[in-house]
């Protein structure tokens, strides 16, 4: 890492004046923002529903070019921002706060800890699209395939089941790893050379760490109901403390047969 980024400054009563505050009210703002929708007669948008069906999102699809695809995916990119925001932000708080430190000194660090969090939210983006993409296929399926539509319930039990399966994995632990050792993580992949950029770049290679470890927990949302707020709560502590707590690491088998045993339960009901 370059040494232009300084040594580690001795204001911390302004990080934490100023860096801990901004950022604990963004993650507030997010969950009241989530609250408020979910409330609110457009809260069906969250539930990926019928969007076109009636209101406003209806009139936009009819009147926007391509209006059936691009409304629906504009709508459902504003909530995935929202609920990324709110549910992983926090558990990268010890990267923010190390990168913060870091480049304290520097006039740009402000725009510095921007771009790395633009580059953390494109990664979350890109996963986002896939798995509307994916809720699109699925949903295709079930309105055309009557045999699945009656059993529309084991494609609740198969994303349980693998979210389960996927906390014992080792692609599991080594991103783990990588989010819980962010000084580590920021010293080897950050340069000195163009520093905007690599901000950007660093961001980027962290998302993608973040999405190898919780990417299975976060499809569990399209299997409990992407506008549940109590179940997004459960799963942001879940993730934060798995990051972030130093006994963190322990949680991941319980949970892992916490779930693979409630797929089975969900498979024995139906059978």
């Amino acid at each position: 890492m370059n040494a232009s980024a300084g040594p580690l400054p001795p204001g911390n009563s302004r990080r934490l004046r100023v860096f801990v505050p901004v950022l604990a009210a963004l993650i507030g703002l997010a969950w009241l923002s989530l609250w408020a929708w979910a409330r609110s007669p457009y809260g069906r948008y969250l539930e990926h529903g019928d969007w076109t069906a009636s209101g406003p999102a209806a009139f936009l699809c009819r009147v926007v070019p391509a209006g059936a695809v691009v409304v629906p995916m504009a709508l459902y990119a504003a909530a995935w921002i929202l609920m990324t925001t709110a549910m992983m932000l926090p558990t990268t708080l010890p990267l923010f706060n190390t990168f913060d430190r870091l480049t304290a000194r520097r006039p740009d660090h402000g725009r510095l800890l921007m771009l790395l969090g633009l580059g953390y939210m494109t990664v979350w983006g890109a996963f986002g699209l896939l798995a509307h993409a994916l809720h699109g296929v699925v949903l295709f399926a079930l309105a055309n395939i009557p045999a699945l539509a009656w059993h529309g319930w084991l494609i609740g039990a198969a994303t349980i089941a693998l979210a389960g399966a996927f906390q014992f994995s080792s692609l599991k632990y080594r991103c783990l790893e990588k989010c819980r050792t962010p000084l580590s993580f920021i010293i080897e992949h950050w340069r000195g050379q163009a520093q905007a950029r690599h901000a950007f770049a660093l961001g980027l290679q962290h998302g993608l760490f973040c999405v190898g470890c919780c990417w299975a927990l976060m499809l569990l949302m399209f299997a409990l109901g992407a506008g549940s707020l109590g179940w997004m709560l459960l799963l942001a502590a879940v993730m934060a403390i798995e990051k972030n707590v130093r006994w963190g690491q322990r949680l991941s088998a319980p949970l892992g047969i916490a779930l693979l045993s409630w797929a089975v339960v969900l498979v024995a009901s139906h059978a």
